[in-house]
């Protein structure tokens, strides 16, 4: 009793599937994606960039040029 509704099921996978390789085949698009840590992402962007504007070597000041 299974095996006809599992012959009928397989052979609607297959269609689906070498149908789907047409260049007539629908278009499905993907679902958005929701932003995932995006939170904890922008508070390491902060972070990391107080940490290098720390770390970064001071500006070396204008030295006076020679004049002639």
């Amino acid at each position: 009793m299974e095996q006809p509704t599992g012959f009928v099921f397989a052979i609607d996978a297959v269609t689906r599937h070498v149908n789907s390789a047409r260049p007539d085949a629908p278009i499905v698009p993907d679902p958005p994606r929701t932003p995932r840590l995006s939170g904890a992402r922008h508070l390491a962007a902060v972070t990391l960039r107080r940490l290098a504007d720390q770390i970064q070597p001071a500006p070396r000041t204008a030295t006076p040029h020679c004049t002639r």
